[in-house]
């Protein structure tokens, strides 16, 4: 194996381990409000503005399957609702209801104070360096998509 090819698994891995662990620290932080890690990806991804279930998917890396699964159980549970999309007759924005922002805002405490937690271990400076070398990774993943077209 080249150097290259180990430092693309190392980057692979090391990603695919902090999913993980984002994963099970965004259970621990959402289920003591009826939500699970999942469905607080989904309403975190419309609380600014109503996406279509193809656009939260895009915007969150996951499967538009997922997305219209998860906004379903979300619909029934109140958390979120169907409006109508001006752009697409079919594909519906999902919205925030109420009760679905408030379920994020009990969130918040926790979330505040595991976030101390974490940039008080890595220290302020070191945790935004590593979000921008997060986000130019995924840039330069997203990049090299474009590159080689659908599909």
């Amino acid at each position: 194996m080249t150097a290259r090819q180990d430092l693309l698994s190392g980057l692979a891995l090391t990603v695919f381990k902090l999913n993980g662990r984002f994963l099970d620290v965004a259970d621990a932080l959402a289920v003591p409000v009826g939500l699970t890690a999942a469905h607080w990806q989904v309403l975190g991804a419309v609380l600014e503005s109503p996406l279509s279930v193809a656009g939260i998917a895009r915007e969150m890396g996951i499967t538009r399957q997922s997305v219209q699964r998860i906004a379903d159980l979300l619909a029934a549970k109140g958390m979120v609702e169907y409006r109508p999309n001006p752009a697409h007759k079919r594909a519906k924005l999902v919205a925030p209801t109420p009760e679905g922002l408030e379920a994020v805002r009990r969130i918040d405490p926790a979330h505040a104070a595991f976030a101390d937690r974490l940039c008080g271990a890595l220290g302020d400076d070191r945790a935004a360096e590593v979000l921008d070398a997060l986000r130019d990774l995924a840039g330069a993943l997203d990049a090299l998509r474009a590159e080689d077209g659908p599909g």
